[in-house]
């Protein structure tokens, strides 16, 4: 018996065949810029068609956006602009004659690292996911904490100086204050430029006061981090500390662990596990 994950981004689609503790097939194909809804589902739709096979039973997808669960629906998915409404749970299931169930990306990594990852010894934590944008899943006493509309963990959204967490947070950080991407940054402080480092010294403050908010609302054992942004933890690992230094509860700091997720595949993963929650 096996299952299929699907990580929707905005820029690509990422599906493969989970079987066991493993991924067995994978595929990953560019989204369309600026694609119309159909487009886009075409895509998600030929992914899963090269990976999937008689062992499976069902497909979990995890995608940028608030989700009706129950429904299937997302709603508005980030940097897909065409994706306002999409019936996605039916639309899958007609195509592929199996059950298919649909949750926001961040909680799908945040479950991956609950069954596959880091968050096995954990009874309680937090998984942000750190790429263009910035999002939480709450894992508490072993279970997803979804939220009504699977947007518990929206850290991102809180607001924070003139903008929100996001803007600073996140990989939008660079461009925004920095006018520079995230891999010019990444490229500049591996070869040891000292404006870049301190760069990333700052982001690290920033996200520090982010997870400040963190641990005052959940007082998580364990903060795991992922998406693209969290490569490059070690450069501004003491920013974040450096902002910690001003937490309230500095014992809750001692306890806490932050790591870093070391499995590429841990969003796909996740996505598959929403077959057998």
């Amino acid at each position: 018996m096996a299952y299929i994950g699907v990580d929707l981004g905005g820029t690509k689609v990422h599906a493969a065949k989970i079987d066991e503790l493993s991924s067995q097939k994978a595929c990953r194909l560019l989204i369309p810029k600026n694609g119309t809804e159909q487009e886009v589902l075409h895509v998600i739709i030929d992914a899963i068609t090269q990976v999937i096979d008689q062992d499976v039973v069902a497909i979990g997808i995890g995608v940028p956006s608030l989700v009706d669960q129950q429904l299937g629906i997302v709603y508005d998915v980030q940097n897909i602009p065409s994706w306002k409404k999409v019936y996605l749970k039916k639309l899958l299931e007609v195509h592929f004659g199996c059950p298919v169930y649909v949750n926001n990306d961040a909680n799908c990594f945040s479950l991956g690292e609950l069954f596959f990852g880091a968050g096995k010894e954990a009874n309680s934590f937090i998984g942000l996911t750190i790429g263009t944008g910035i999002a939480g899943g709450i894992i508490i006493d072993n279970k997803l904490y979804n939220g009504f509309n699977t947007g518990a963990g929206e850290f991102g959204m809180l607001p924070y100086l003139e903008q929100n967490f996001e803007y600073y947070c996140s990989g939008q950080f660079f461009e925004n204050i920095h006018s520079i991407t995230g891999q010019e940054a990444f490229e500049k402080a591996n070869s040891g430029d000292l404006a870049a480092l301190s760069m990333y010294t700052n982001f690290g403050k920033h996200l520090g006061n982010l997870i400040s908010q963190v641990l005052y609302t959940y007082d998580p054992e364990l903060i795991i981090l992922g998406g693209s942004v969290s490569k490059a933890y070690s450069f501004f690992k003491d920013g974040i500390y450096s902002s910690l230094e001003q937490f309230a509860f500095q014992n809750s700091i001692s306890n806490l662990k932050i790591v870093v997720s070391d499995d590429s595949d841990i969003a796909v993963k996740g996505a598959a596990a929403l077959c057998y929650q």
